[in-house]
């Protein structure tokens, strides 16, 4: 069961969740799946800074560093990306931003109800959320432009089914990442986000025939070097912090 002190607490974390997943999807929408996958391989950066910033939790200076190349391989990418658009930029950047806020907030929330409940609850808030501007800024041309031009073009059957299963692995991936949240801290937390994102960006090329520059390439491994080398220095820092 929840209380009014929970919901208001909740409610902030389901409004970054709805936010975070639209602009998640604006962004698939106008740039290339790789390239939105590298720009949130920032993830961990907005997590420290929010979590050094806003929880006044001390990151070391050691970690500040190994998300350097996070940071300079994602402009190298940003910088030569074909599929460069403005609102594929922002939007992925604004999803980074909510979902740092989301698992910040969700693991304090965590104190009182386990995950899945929470994770249920922001879920059931953010629907609500975004029901409104979903009828405001679509309205009757989502009938019309949406659906029905899906349907041309696939079939009703092919576009009920992908959306099912579009649905299913969509709460089903993001169920266990709060799952996950419970038991590791938020920083943790989104370096696996950034793993996540190596097989993401390398499944795409493969299958959607993305085409990257060179220096994309390497600016996406440089990226992905700093998230190895920040998991590295965090797991030395915890296993001393055990020994000791």
């Amino acid at each position: 069961p929840i209380d009014s002190n929970l919901l208001k607490l909740l409610i902030p974390v389901a409004i970054c969740h709805g936010l975070g997943h639209v602009t998640s999807n604006v962004s698939f929408a106008a740039v290339a799946v790789s390239f939105t996958h590298t720009i949130k391989a920032l993830e961990p950066f907005f997590n420290a800074a929010a979590s050094q910033f806003i929880l006044g939790q001390s990151i070391p200076i050691t970690l500040w560093l190994s998300l350097a190349p996070v940071v300079i391989g994602v402009s190298m990418a940003s910088l030569t990306e074909l599929s460069f658009n403005w609102t594929g930029f922002i939007s992925a950047m604004i999803s980074n931003i909510s979902f740092t806020y989301r698992s910040i907030y969700s693991k304090k929330a965590m104190t009182d109800m386990d995950s899945t409940n929470v994770y249920a609850y922001i879920s059931i808030i953010a629907l609500f959320v975004c029901i409104p501007p979903a009828l405001i800024f679509e309205g009757p041309q989502l009938l019309k432009h949406g659906f029905n031009d899906a349907i041309a073009k696939v079939g009703m059957t092919k576009f009920i089914s992908d959306l099912f299963w579009v649905g299913m692995f969509y709460h089903l991936y993001n169920q266990l990442a709060t799952n996950t949240l419970e038991r590791v801290a938020p920083l943790t937390h989104a370096v696996g986000n950034v793993l996540k994102r190596v097989f993401v960006i390398g499944f795409s090329i493969i299958v959607f025939g993305n085409k990257i520059s060179t220096q994309t390439g390497i600016g996406t491994a440089v990226a992905i070097a700093g998230v190895a080398a920040y998991s590295f220095i965090k797991a030395k820092m915890e296993e001393e912090k055990r020994v000791s």
